[in-house]
């Protein structure tokens, strides 16, 4: 029988437009891990039910028992595991914490640290590209989403990553 070490679980801290999934997929890539999206299982699995960031908050806070449970379990089994799903607060980056610390694996917070005129722009950017998400990628939406932004820090006891 072949013993296999804990995988990795990488997550991502960054304002609405930092790239955070850009940089999730090549993590995935790069570390040879198995990237779980909330957007992708929010739209499967609650097609056509997000309409406001309160919807947003309620059905994601629906995924987190089984998307911890299934994040253990491939960590477990040595795989590396890249969360798309926003730490954005420091409530956020405690519950990744935990899920690895549960289970005895590593982690990493890579901090996408963009000014929000940076943001801005690429959300811009992103309304032209993929014109379903035009209602959500505003600006009012912007500044609602990033007045619960907490920036990381070491104090919290994770090991970041910066990128600017």
């Amino acid at each position: 029988m072949i013993t296999m070490g804990k995988g990795i679980l990488f997550f991502l801290c960054g304002k609405m437009g930092a790239g955070k999934s850009t940089v999730s997929k090549r993590l995935e890539l790069e570390e040879h891990a198995v990237r779980l999206s909330e957007d992708e299982w929010l739209q499967a699995l609650y097609p056509n039910q997000i309409h406001t960031f309160e919807d947003y908050r309620r059905h994601s806070e629906l995924l987190k028992p089984i998307v911890e449970t299934t994040v253990q379990r491939m960590l477990e089994v040595g795989t590396n595991v890249v969360m798309d799903f926003p730490a954005n607060t420091i409530g956020l980056r405690q519950w990744f914490l935990a899920i690895a610390n549960k289970v005895g694996a590593d982690h990493q917070l890579i901090y996408l640290n963009l000014s929000d005129e940076q943001c801005m722009r690429r959300i811009a950017k992103r309304r032209t590209e993929m014109p379903e998400r035009a209602a959500f990628d505003t600006k009012e939406v912007f500044d609602h989403v990033t007045s619960f932004f907490e920036a990381p820090s070491e104090s919290e006891g994770i090991r970041i990553i910066e990128y600017d």
